[in-house]
């Protein structure tokens, strides 16, 4: 089962040359379960990573195109009336599917963005009075635009904390920009990707990493970073318990694509910046604002002793 997913992360790593580390955070978010938000400026590969994800991996999937315009419904889906039978007959969004490409989510406004809270916490949707399930497994790989770009709208807290993870591509190096511009077109070769692994193949692969050992110790050591967040008086707010258990299950799955069977503090600490860096903000008593980023992260493990 690992062999498929390694094989998976050099399949993608060809589509996104030079990136290796992010192919392996967005792995890894997957295997632990969770949502992805991928942020950085447009053209640097985003959506192109997304979709080498879902198709890598043999999942469907649909993409939707976040505008300032974009209705709830046309997420979730909407009820319309039937002549015929005489009822309203409930017309299924494109959020029924096993992977969500959000693309450039922050276009949305907070309206919009807010009608995925219930599909990214629960996997279902509340139309009509009724709980309507989501397939599974369900992922949103979401794209965002920086927010000092026109026509951007921040995301809510509550929907930022709903990505188990948050990574950036950034520019490539020299070499890998020289292969993208000697290459195939990006688009041109997702055509062709087959799928490495099945849909079951990641579900039995997130039970596996579900069982990966986690030592008292270890749970020690990520408390001892939760309530640093929340006791030293640097951040806006601490790591709440839903951030402690996300940096656990990406620690899982990081020691699992490992080849181990248990967490090591080190897991913690590599995942920790894609987990924790979109959660932990710190007010800046010049300008009483709130500033974010994971230079924060590494202050906070550099602060905190390993047991």
């Amino acid at each position: 089962m690992l062999e498929k997913f390694r094989a998976t992360a050099t399949q993608i790593g060809s589509v996104i040359v030079g990136k290796s580390l992010q192919i392996r955070q967005s792995l890894t978010c997957l295997l632990a379960g969770g949502h992805l938000l991928i942020e950085d400026a447009p053209g640097v590969g985003k959506t192109t990573l997304a979709h080498a994800i879902a198709i890598s991996l043999g999942l469907p999937f649909r993409r939707i195109q976040f505008t300032a315009d974009l209705l709830p419904s046309d997420v979730i889906g909407v009820s319309v009336y039937d002549r015929a039978s005489g009822q309203f007959v409930f017309h299924p969004g494109p959020i029924f599917t096993e992977v969500l490409l959000a693309d450039e989510i922050n276009r949305a406004s907070p309206k919009t963005q807010s009608a995925m809270l219930e599909a990214m916490e629960e996997s279902q949707v509340s139309i009509d009075g009724l709980s309507r399930p989501l397939p599974h497994p369900f992922f949103v790989i979401a794209t965002q635009n920086p927010l000092s770009q026109v026509g951007t709208f921040p995301l809510p807290e509550s929907q930022l904390d709903r990505f188990l993870m948050c990574i950036s591509l950034g520019y490539p190096d020299r070499a890998a920009e020289r292969a993208l511009l000697a290459g195939e077109a990006r688009r041109d070769m997702l055509k062709s990707l087959p799928a490495v692994a099945r849909p079951s193949d990641l579900v039995a692969a997130q039970a596996e990493v579900k069982r990966v050992f986690v030592s008292a110790a270890l749970l020690d050591y990520i408390q001892a970073l939760m309530g640093h967040t929340r006791a030293s008086g640097k951040y806006a707010e601490g790591l709440s318990p839903r951030g402690g258990i996300a940096l656990l299950a990406a620690a899982r799955a990081w020691a699992w694509l490992d080849g181990r069977n248990h967490v090591i503090p080190e897991d913690v600490q590599n995942v920790m910046p894609a987990v924790a860096g979109h959660r932990l903000h710190a007010m800046s008593r010049e300008s009483g604002r709130a500033l974010h980023g994971k230079e924060l992260v590494s202050q906070l493990i550099g602060a905190v002793p390993v047991p």
